[in-house]
């Protein structure tokens, strides 16, 4: 899709739907799990898979920057007409997913009680944890693999194809998972461990479609013949790379850590209230889905305009970009105020006393994500142009010290609820920097680094 011509807010949101549609499918395959899980195995299931998927989110944010750097040349590189530069690019980030998530995987099987332990994970939930996790853990390469390719894809300005695959997942997740968490037919019963293992087979054979699909038909970062050798990605992009993407990587990582923390904290809270977080995450992962569809778009659309030297439609990809998102976030989030109590009852079941202390966290928080999508936009835009450390900046100071700061002097005032009113509180807070930047800030003047590699 050429993201360099025609009308900005209709070709924004055709290129976002496709990677909303995948988002919507992904987190409803992890919604879906999550009833499979809190029907059949109870609370303390679902309070173990909480705790270990904020693990996973931090393992992937570790390596999140260097796919977007790769995304932010692939982009740039599409947008000047540049197709070997795109697979140098997309070859040399996907050489590194490789041997990163092998390493990620090792160390995550021998760590897993560890982490588990800083977690504070509630007594009744550990065992349930660690074998979620550490089955979780082995499908970490195919996984990774699968994320690289398709935001590698979508900066190319393909965003249907991660979609196909995205599918299969999620048809192959949701079915897997009662037949190995029940032991259907001659499967065999494997409880909370059959949940990761679904999964895993799902992710696996996904990626092996993917890739055949690319060579199939013939698909723009295909590699063939000498090309192959752009696995081992060269000084140049690397240095991008990993320059690019360790601040932005950075990033994931400074959300990851402060959702661990406020995992650790709602822990102390106690089993019910750990249950009704868990079960909030995950109407919140429908809610966030706007955002981050969108500013994927915005920072692949912004990317190419700016190879192509198109600086005066920039702005007006991030205008639409910030308009288009509240529109669709606003919506969201009226409908699942009116039916969240319906919404929760999936995860948590209808008589379950987790379902008040949600709704509570509900009425609190949930309006944070308008100014968080906000936000989300304005930093895709900085990023699409290789601007990495005010973002990183603005996000440790919102999560960390605002957030962390909001906690510390309201919990002797109010109790647990201000851990629910930290989420809107700080989301303002990064919002009115990010605007700062983005109006004020040098960030335009990074195109001649991202162009020299």
């Amino acid at each position: 899709m050429d993201l360099t011509s025609g009308p900005i807010a209709k070709t924004l949101i055709l290129f976002a739907l496709p990677t909303l549609a995948s988002n919507i499918l992904q987190t409803l395959s992890g919604s879906v799990n999550s009833i499979w899980v809190g029907q059949f195995l109870g609370e303390s299931a679902l309070a173990a898979t909480a705790n270990a998927n904020i693990i996973m989110f931090l393992m992937f944010g570790a390596f999140f920057g260097f796919g977007m750097a790769a995304t932010v040349l692939i982009g740039q590189s599409m947008g000047r007409g540049d197709i070997d530069a795109a697979r140098r690019a997309s070859g040399g980030a996907i050489g590194l997913a490789i041997g990163f998530s092998l390493v990620i995987a090792l160390i995550g099987w021998f760590a897993s009680d560890r982490i588990l332990r800083w977690l504070e994970t509630p007594p009744e939930a550990f065992q349930l944890a660690h074998d979620y996790l550490r089955v979780t853990f082995i499908a970490v390469p195919a996984s990774m693999l699968m994320v690289m390719l398709s935001m590698a894809s979508r900066g190319a300005g393909d965003a249907v194809t991660p979609l196909r695959f995205m599918i299969l997942t999620v048809v192959l997740d949701v079915v897997l998972n009662p037949v190995l968490i029940l032991g259907l037919g001659p499967a065999p019963r494997l409880g909370i461990a059959g949940s990761a293992l679904a999964t895993a087979i799902a992710g696996t054979i996904s990626l092996i479609g993917m890739i055949g699909w690319f060579y199939a038909k013939g698909h723009v970062l295909r590699l063939r013949g000498r090309e192959l050798a752009y696995l081992l990605p060269d000084w140049g992009e690397l240095r991008f790379i990993i320059g690019r993407g360790l601040p932005m990587g950075a990033q994931m990582l400074v959300i990851s850590g402060a959702g661990l923390i406020m995992v650790g904290l709602v822990n102390r809270e106690g089993l019910v209230t750990a249950a009704a977080y868990g079960a909030t995450l995950q109407l919140w992962n429908y809610i966030q889905m706007p955002a981050l569809a969108v500013g994927a778009a915005v920072s692949s659309m912004a990317a190419q305009n700016i190879g192509a030297q198109r600086w005066d439609r920039v702005a007006g990809v991030t205008n639409s970009g910030i308009a288009i998102n509240l529109a669709m976030t606003g919506v969201l989030i009226a409908l699942l105020l009116l039916f969240d109590r319906a919404a929760l009852a999936l995860f948590l079941g209808s008589g379950s006393a987790a379902i008040d202390v949600a709704r509570n966290i509900q009425y609190i928080a949930t309006w944070t994500f308008l100014p968080f999508g906000t936000t989300i936009v304005l930093i895709s835009t900085l990023r699409a142009n290789g601007s990495v450390v005010p973002p990183l900046v603005i996000l440790f100071l919102s999560m960390f010290p605002i957030r962390l700061g909001i906690y510390y002097f309201g919990y002797p005032v109010i109790g647990s609820d201000i851990l629910w009113w930290s989420f809107p509180l700080s989301s303002l807070a990064s919002l009115a920097m990010a605007w700062a930047v983005y109006k004020r800030g040098n960030w335009r003047r990074a195109l001649p680094q991202a162009k020299a590699v």
